[in-house]
């Protein structure tokens, strides 16, 4: 299932990043370090595709008003 994808993949980057420091002096730097490890996740799902421009304008090439009506 594609949420579950979304779900694994964040739960590796949130290991990843715990694993590389194995102790944290307290709770408040671990909510921390996952905040900031949050938010790196979060800037990977906002990026653009490579090539996005050329596609889109084939998308409009193909579908015309369909595709402009919600650009």
């Amino acid at each position: 299932m594609y949420t579950t994808d979304i779900i694994e993949g964040t739960n590796r980057q949130y290991r990843k990043v715990t694993n590389t420091k194995s102790v944290f002096p307290s709770d408040t730097s671990l909510e921390k370090m996952l905040y900031l490890a949050n938010e790196n996740v979060v800037g990977k799902w906002i990026q653009r595709y490579q090539n996005w421009n050329q596609v889109l304008n084939q998308l409009i090439v193909l579908y015309g008003e369909r595709i402009t009506n919600y650009l």
